[in-house]
């Protein structure tokens, strides 16, 4: 499948596309989420939780220091997880990631990519470029 161009203007926008996202991410799904600090994974997840009736927005936060949130509905179990701050395999096992995976899991990965296993396991990649101070073209690739 060809990598899909999204544009955001506004944290608004990135909110939004999450929320649309929702049909594309029916469980179980491994989604890597790229893109600098700051640069609107968060803010997507945000949608992805509102839309899938998981999360409000204003409940979805950065896992940064905790590492693994849970949002749960019916339908889906997602697992927003950052592994910025995690920069070895022994590190990466004390997280139990295989653990999560169940046909209702939705796993939302920021900085999988320092590991080779999630590039390779991954149905969805979903990559930010910065392109402005709020602006940003978000790039969909994968099944």
């Amino acid at each position: 499948m060809r990598p899909q161009v999204l544009l955001s203007r506004s944290a608004e926008d990135t909110t939004r596309l999450g929320r649309e996202l929702v049909s594309r991410l029916s469980p179980p799904k491994l989604v890597l989420l790229r893109g600098d600090l700051g640069a609107g994974k968060t803010t997507l997840v945000k949608g992805i939780a509102e839309g899938f009736g998981a999360a409000s927005q204003d409940e979805v936060t950065s896992p940064t220091f905790t590492l693994i949130h849970e949002y749960r509905s019916p339908a889906v179990n997602i697992y927003h997880i950052d592994l910025y701050r995690v920069d070895t395999p022994r590190e990466l096992e004390t997280l139990a990631i295989d653990d999560l995976l169940d046909p209702k899991s939705l796993i939302l990965i920021e900085w999988g990519e320092k590991f080779d296993r999630f590039v390779r396991e991954r149905n969805l990649e979903i990559s930010f470029e910065r392109t402005g101070e709020n602006h940003r073209k978000i790039t969909i690739s994968g099944s």
